[in-house]
Parts: C-alpha cells; sequence; structure tokens
C-alpha cells in the first residue's frame, strides 16, 4: 500500500519497481509498455493531488540520487535526490539555489514537475531555474530535452516522461535575515510589503485582524545560525500553536475564532540570519490537506479578502491559517504562474478532517479571480477548465502525442486533466 505524506491519497499498485541507475527506469518503462500498463513516478509523497496515485506500477526513484556534476554555473543532478539534500550538497560547495522553497522533502524531479514555488517576487519557481532535463519517454528511450521542448517539459505533471536527471542553474551562497511580526492584514496585502523584500510571505487566519508576516532580505553578514535544540524548540513551538488550535478546534469547534486569533499572537516576533536554505528549509511537524491558488499578482488582495470573508459567512472551522506568498511569472507551458506575476493563496485543512468543503470554497472565491490550482494540491479541476486558462496545452497535448502516444505515464488523474 502506498500513501501519500498526508495519508489524503492511497494505492495498491500490482507491482512496485525500485530501480538504481537510468538503465534500470528504461526496462521498467519498457516492461509495463510491454503489458499495457500504466506506470508512474511516486517521488516523495509530497503532493496532495492525486498525481502521483499508480493502480498498476509505482516507480520509486528514491534510489536515483545524488550530484552528476557541478560547474560552469549549473548543477545536474538525479532526480530522486531531495531538496534538502541537494541544498546540503551545494552548500558543501559554497553555491545555492536561487529559488528556495519552504519543504525540503520533495524530490527534485517532482518539484520540477509540479512547479513547487518559494515567495520571491522576482526569482522563479525550481521549474524555471532547470537548464537541462533527461528523462525516458514512452517508448523506454533515454533523451535529453531539446531546447525547443524545455518549456513544456518543465512543469510537466509526469505526462511526457520519467525524468532521470535534471540540470538547474546555481549561484554563489547567500545569506538572509529572516524577521517576523505581526502586521494588519491590509499593510502585508500591499505592495509596499509583498515586493519590497527578497523573500516575503505572510499567514492570516481566519476570524483574525492581523496576520504573522515574515520576510528575508539578502544581507553581508556571516551566518548565524541557532543551535540545533533552539531551531527545534521555535519549530515545535510554531508548530504547536497551529496544531494545538487545530486539535482544540475540533473538540470545541466555536472555540475556533479565538483560537486563531491567540495562534496569531503567540507567534509573534523575531528574527535569524544563517544561509538561505537553513532560514527558510524546514520539515513540517503538523500534517495536513492543502489547496494552492495562483492568481494575477493584481488579484492578490481582493481573492485574500473574499476568501476570508466567505470562510466567516460559512462558519467554517479552519484551525490553519491561510499562506500568502508571491512570484514573477513562469516560462513553464502549464506552471500555474505561467506568462504573469503571481500571487498564491494557499488553504489548509487538518489531516483527517473532511478537505473537499475547504477546497471547493477556494476553488470558487479564488477561481473567480483567474486563479490557477498548484498540480501538486488538491483542486477539482478538469480539462474544460484548463484548456481556457492555459494558452500553450494544445502544443503541450500535441508533444505529449509524440513522447507518450501509448499513454503509459498517465493515471484516472491525469486522463480527468489532460484527457485520454
Amino acid at each position: 500500500m502506498w500513501t501519500n505524506w498526508s495519508g489524503g491519497q492511497r494505492c495498491q499498485p500490482s507491482a512496485t519497481v525500485r530501480p538504481l541507475d537510468e538503465a534500470g527506469v528504461r526496462a521498467a518503462v519498457r516492461r509495463a509498455a510491454a503489458r499495457g500498463q500504466r506506470i508512474r513516478p511516486v517521488g516523495a509523497g509530497g503532493s496532495f493531488s492525486p498525481l502521483a496515485v499508480a493502480e498498476e506500477v509505482a516507480l520509486d526513484l528514491s534510489a536515483l540520487t545524488g550530484l552528476v556534476r557541478v560547474g560552469g554555473g549549473r548543477v545536474r543532478v538525479r532526480a530522486g535526490t531531495s531538496v534538502g539534500e541537494l541544498a546540503g550538497m551545494l552548500a558543501q560547495r559554497q553555491l545555492a539555489l536561487a529559488c528556495v522553497c519552504d519543504v525540503d522533502t520533495p524530490t527534485v524531479a517532482g518539484a520540477v514537475s509540479t512547479g513547487t514555488h518559494g515567495s520571491m517576487s522576482r526569482t522563479g519557481s525550481v521549474s524555471a531555474q532547470v537548464t537541462g532535463l533527461r528523462m525516458v519517454e514512452g517508448s523506454g528511450a533515454a533523451l535529453e530535452v531539446p531546447p525547443d521542448e524545455m518549456d513544456a517539459a518543465r512543469t510537466a505533471l509526469g505526462a511526457l516522461g520519467v525524468i532521470t536527471e535534471v540540470e538547474l542553474a546555481v549561484r554563489p551562497e547567500f545569506v538572509l535575515r529572516m524577521s517576523q511580526a505581526r502586521m494588519p492584514l491590509d499593510q502585508v496585502l500591499s505592495g509596499d510589503y509583498l515586493d519590497a523584500h527578497r523573500w516575503a510571505e505572510f499567514s492570516v487566519f481566519p476570524y483574525a485582524t492581523d496576520a504573522l508576516a515574515r520576510w528575508a532580505d539578502e544581507v553581508t553578514d556571516h551566518p548565524a545560525p541557532p543551535s540545533a535544540m533552539r531551531a527545534q524548540q521555535r519549530r515545535l513551538v510554531r508548530s504547536a500553536a497551529v496544531g494545538g488550535g487545530v486539535a482544540l478546534g475540533r473538540t470545541v469547534p466555536r472555540l475556533v475564532p479565538a483560537i486563531n486569533r491567540a495562534a496569531t499572537r503567540l507567534n509573534g516576533s523575531g528574527s535569524a540570519t544563517d544561509l538561505a536554505h537553513r532560514v527558510l528549509l524546514a520539515r513540517p511537524v503538523v500534517r495536513w490537506e492543502e489547496s494552492e491558488w495562483a492568481l494575477p499578482r493584481a488579484a492578490l488582495a481582493d481573492g485574500v479578502r473574499e476568501l476570508l470573508a466567505a470562510i466567516s459567512e460559512r462558519e467554517l472551522d479552519v484551525g490553519f491559517p491561510l499562506e500568502v506568498r508571491v512570484g514573477p511569472a513562469e516560462p513553464g507551458w502549464l506552471h500555474p504562474a505561467y506568462g504573469r506575476n503571481t500571487g498564491w493563496v494557499a488553504v489548509h485543512t487538518a489531516a483527517g478532517v473532511d478537505p473537499e468543503p475547504m477546497t471547493q470554497l477556494a476553488s470558487e472565491v479564488l477561481g473567480a479571480h483567474a486563479g490557477r490550482p498548484h498540480w501538486g494540491k488538491r483542486h477539482p479541476w478538469t480539462i474544460s477548465e484548463l484548456a481556457p486558462a492555459y494558452p500553450k496545452l494544445d502544443d503541450f497535448l500535441a508533444l505529449r502525442d509524440r513522447r507518450d502516444p501509448d499513454r503509459v505515464f498517465t493515471n484516472p488523474h491525469l486522463d480527468t486533466l489532460l484527457g485520454p
């Protein structure tokens, strides 16, 4: 039985294959194709959507890890390497990715395939840093993705092939000073806050009047990492403020508004100065389900206010904050931020609680502002919503017909999104 991180997606594949190298991937794909089976790479299981659900053959790339080469401002890494592992290996060479995610567990191939992003208004997502990709297509042949197909392949949802190696642009390592403080919602929604920093985001609880703002800027100071014990204590306290509130709110739902206001106060103020990946990357303590939407940047403030109002009007018991981030326009044809500066809004539901009411509400409210769903998060979209939202969809589907004509890499969720 395969289960994703949150426990919300699970499957019982007929076989699980764990290749040790690209030749093993090619053999697994050829074998599945010859038997008329579908095969899906499962990555780290960090996606909340059914993208990785494999009903026939699951392809576990956890052994396909490590650096291939570093040089010339680029790093080539095997697909199953986690984002956190890559950050550590680059740090040993005084290098870093320009984009820093907030979770360390996704595989590099998974982060590229789903459009995983950070919160930097002028720095693109992990997939935007891609300078080369190697993949195995539906026939079992391996290829280096040609330049004219790169923008299709950088956020391809695993529909074009199995990525075996990723080449990414790197830069010299850099130090960030990260700060957090409570701020009024109107202040954090303004461009004066979200666009003024190297990295910025905020969390706002339904029923609370203030937001918890977190921002970071590049500095020339030397890293000053906290002790491992202090870092763990800070993470546990922050998680407990949310997770404990979720547990109590599920027991006594009428307390949710008061709990949310208290959680915002408890998270308080503070700062830290360290290498970028040590400041921003973390491993979650509390488990949840998530839906995230990419809005045109100009629609972000109205979308957030309307979603908060709708949660209050429907009296939903939401123990997690909305998380709001920003990013630039992306080149990936199916990236949710394709072609436009973007504001990201994520909604969360405690693991074990039905996520559909919040997912549907986010889809209704944020979809009305031209929002597009993050492919790794929960959403109700089908190809009927996809087609008008993505101007390069027909080009992508034509390439899919060439790279996987027999649909070796599909599953029911992809059939719904892209057609059979």
